[in-house]
């Protein structure tokens, strides 16, 4: 096959599109009401990579004047401890979106947790609910990185509907949700939707199959010109670090896709970083506003 002109998917001006509406939409909303959006941002200790995902998320908030609540919980908290906190934020109504940061420390069990939180606050759409209510098609809150990548093919106009996909990754706050979006009905659904994993027998055959392929698994270049079809659509998920001497700190960011590779043989390709993760972001603040519709009775649940 040729080489071929890939189209890079930047997140960025759909982040940028989802802002300028979410932003319009509740001020809009809250004219005669006396009360904001909330999202509360809880993560374990006060370091690691989350940190940059909570700036991220204090910036975006405070561009659309929302509010932030940045919660940073010691490093020794307990499953119980981290609960109770979860308690006191699904009671608080200035509080409208709560986001659990992960990974979680090994002692700590995130789904548990993360059903502890209000489906109507559970802007991540991560908890026990959130996950059955998109089973069954009548979600609240969708695990946010997963829409984002939907969003990044409606913006792009690239649709799903009668292709087949290929997922690779099955885990339940990324891949899963990402497989039962585009198997909705739908223009932007309606996919013939194939999950991988590293059990999958002949895995870059199957990957192969793809005419869209979205990874998610965290394993640095594990898709690549060997395993992609020419001219197929790849949607990066996958995130990790990789060691680079000439970078601050001597790594970068990764997806799982090799841009060297498949730059000139992939018909279209997000960029990691600067694809799926800022609108990622943007997609919770729609979420936090979402919840606060919800609140002040604007919005059925």
């Amino acid at each position: 096959m040729p080489e071929i002109a890939t189209l890079e998917l930047s997140g960025k001006p759909v982040a940028e599109r989802l802002f300028t509406e979410t932003s319009t939409h509740w001020k809009l909303e809250a004219k005669g009401v006396n009360s904001v959006p909330c999202l509360a941002s809880i993560a374990i200790g006060s370091d690691g990579p989350f940190r940059v995902y909570q700036r991220q998320q204090k910036r975006a908030a405070e561009r659309m004047g929302m509010q932030f609540r940045e919660m940073i919980l010691p490093e020794d908290s307990t499953n119980s401890s981290l609960r109770e906190e979860l308690r006191k934020l699904n009671d608080d109504p200035s509080v409208h979106g709560i986001l659990l940061q992960h990974p979680l420390p090994r002692n700590m069990d995130f789904f548990s947790l993360a059903s502890t939180i209000s489906e109507t606050k559970d802007v991540d759409g991560v908890g026990a609910v959130s996950l059955g209510r998109l089973t069954a098609r009548r979600p609240i809150h969708v695990p946010a990185v997963a829409l984002a990548a939907l969003d990044i093919m409606r913006y792009y106009r690239i649709s799903p509907s009668g292709r087949r996909v290929v997922v690779l990754g099955r885990s339940e706050t990324v891949g899963l949700p990402a497989a039962l979006l585009l198997l909705m009905k739908g223009e932007w659904g309606d996919a013939t939707v194939t999950v991988a994993h590293s059990l999958t027998k002949n895995l870059n055959d199957v990957v192969r199959e793809g005419e869209i392929v979205v990874p998610c698994t965290g394993r640095p270049g594990i898709v690549n010109k060997d395993n992609v079809a020419g001219g197929a659509t790849i949607v990066d998920i996958g995130i990790s670090t990789v060691p680079d001497p000439a970078k601050p700190g001597g790594v970068r960011v990764a997806g799982d896709a090799d841009p060297a590779s498949l730059n000139g043989w992939a018909g279209a390709l997000t960029p990691v970083p600067g694809g799926v993760g800022p609108v990622t972001v943007a997609e919770l603040m729609k979420g936090t506003v979402m919840g606060w519709e919800i609140a002040i009775g604007k919005k059925s649940e």
